[in-house]
């Protein structure tokens, strides 16, 4: 059985990696790793393809409990509690905060449009990434120069592309049957609309005052562990190993600094338009389920992109709001200002080397640089939601979370009139999803729930006030209800 995210020879090089960044020193492990045969390089798809034998992975284990006991050091620019997070940070930007129950029927309208467009919007940008995750930058390219399609501004198609390039750069397997120009029928299955659907859940149930516990008994109750990938796959496992709080996400987890925290936080940034202080607390809680430093700060910094976005009126005014969650001087600040320097450059090539000239020993689903992804193609989008999500997806990393998060902020920014047609159309107002609780997702009554959660959750800037959940008992599972939808998930996922 080939296990991606989990078999302990793959984890040993990420781990390595990991180590290393945090500044452990991690030379003698890496020295025995290599002379007992073991790779360095880490897997691109997350499993090696050759099977390790029964010492080696044993040898693998022993060297992954020596490294997680090793000393982290301490950088006071990337600290690990809300509390030392927030003395970094500079004073809450003033934004307007509407409520959804209240207000002229004017403001009402405006702000559920603004909601619709961010779920419309999120949706589009992953269906455009989705059948060309993991394909490099120079594969994207080149598929869309055979086929007569670049630069990119549509779906992608199958339809005259060149079989030699076809088969040097294959499809996404999982998504290529159901997110192409030709056979997209509704927004498919997805981790990155699983996390939204799901949040809306935790919300519902818990209020503002869900912890990091809650988090992950609802992962537990609803989420099919084949569809949680790289950080989230190692926390599950130790969730289920019993392990608490934030040893979760530190535990035999290499891949706490990368990007699955920063999927799950747009939900946290619509419930609390104008409140980016207030969004990224909830992700931190989120967060730190899985996550660590720059890994929980994507998180925060997604959820304030999210909450500036429904209340702003041009884009570099969302990322200003949003940089300020964001603790300065920290990696993830760093790539930030990366990616919004480089779209001074106005030369899409131009920008995109900058970015992979910087950040490109990065694996692709790390989250420095997808977020300076995010950053610069929300910064050379001008708004645009079209502009926006191709060059997120151009520039060849996790393609379908990068354009997902560009396309939930400048949907948001547009509102539901401002999403083209050619984006909004295939969707179809619908998302598909592996979550108890059927089959398929109305946009209508997520953003119906989205607008409830905005009116009851109390307003302030924590996750700490209780507060009553909307839908009591919404989306509550049975073992046998997420085996049924796993099963579906083989047939029709997305994921990485």
């Amino acid at each position: 059985m080939r296990l991606t995210w989990a078999q302990p020879e793959d984890l040993v090089a990420h781990e390595l990696v990991q180590s290393a960044a945090e500044g452990r020193d991690v030379a003698d492990v890496a020295a025995r790793w290599e002379a007992a045969g073991g790779d360095l390089v880490p897997a691109v798809s997350g499993a090696s393809t050759t099977p390790a034998t029964a010492d080696l992975r044993a040898l693998a284990r022993e060297l992954l409990v020596e490294l997680d006991g090793l000393a982290r050091p301490v950088d006071a620019a990337e600290p690990d509690e809300w509390d030392a997070i927030v003395a970094l940070l500079p004073p809450e930007p003033a934004l307007p905060r509407p409520a959804a129950d209240t207000g002229a029927p004017a403001a009402r309208a405006e702000l559920e449009g603004r909601v619709r467009g961010a779920w419309t919007g999120r949706a589009a940008g992953c269906l455009l990434g989705k059948p060309v995750e993991k394909i490099p930058r120079a594969g994207i390219e080149e598929i869309l120069r055979a086929a007569g399609r670049w630069p990119l501004d549509r779906y992608f198609t199958a339809v005259g592309l060149p079989d030699d390039v076809a088969a040097r750069w294959p499809w996404n397997r999982r998504s290529a049957p159901t997110s192409l120009e030709e056979n997209i029928d509704g927004m498919p299955e997805d981790d990155d609309l699983n996390y939204p659907l799901l949040a809306l859940d935790l919300l519902e149930r818990h209020g503002a005052s869900f912890t990091s516990d809650d988090v992950a008994q609802l992962w537990i109750d609803a989420l099919p562990a084949g569809r949680v990938f790289t950080a989230e796959r190692a926390a599950y496992r130790n969730v289920l190993d019993a392990r608490p709080v934030p040893q979760t996400a530190t535990y035999l987890n290499p891949f706490r600094e990368w990007i699955g925290a920063l999927i799950r936080a747009d939900v946290h940034g619509w419930v609390r338009p104008g409140d980016v202080r207030g969004a990224a607390r909830l992700a931190y809680t989120d967060a730190r389920l899985s996550h660590t430093r720059n890994g929980v700060y994507g998180a925060m910094w997604a959820a304030a992109l999210c909450s500036a976005s429904l209340v702003c009126d041009d884009v570099d005014e969302v990322l200003d709001a949003a940089h300020a969650v964001v603790p300065p001087g920290s990696r993830l600040d760093v790539a930030i200002r990366l990616g919004r320097s480089a779209a001074l450059q106005g030369d899409l090539t131009q920008g995109l080397d900058l970015l992979h000239a910087e950040l490109g020993h990065l694996h692709w689903v790390h989250v420095l640089n997808n977020a300076a992804v995010i950053a610069y193609a929300l910064a050379r989008s001008g708004g645009d939601l079209g502009t926006g999500i191709t060059t997120a997806v151009t520039a060849g990393w996790d393609t379908d979370s990068a354009g997902a998060t560009v396309g939930s902020v400048l949907g948001g920014l547009a509102g539901a009139d401002g999403v083209p047609a050619r984006w909004a159309d295939p969707i179809r107002g619908r998302i598909a999803t592996t979550l108890p609780g059927g089959a398929q997702r109305s946009i209508d009554d997520l953003v119906h729930r989205t607008l409830a959660l905005q009116a009851a959750l109390p307003a302030g800037s924590g996750a700490r006030g209780a507060s009553p959940g909307v839908r009591a008992g919404s989306g509550a599972a049975t073992q046998d209800q997420a085996g049924a939808d796993h099963a579906a998930a083989t047939r029709t996922g997305g994921g990485r």
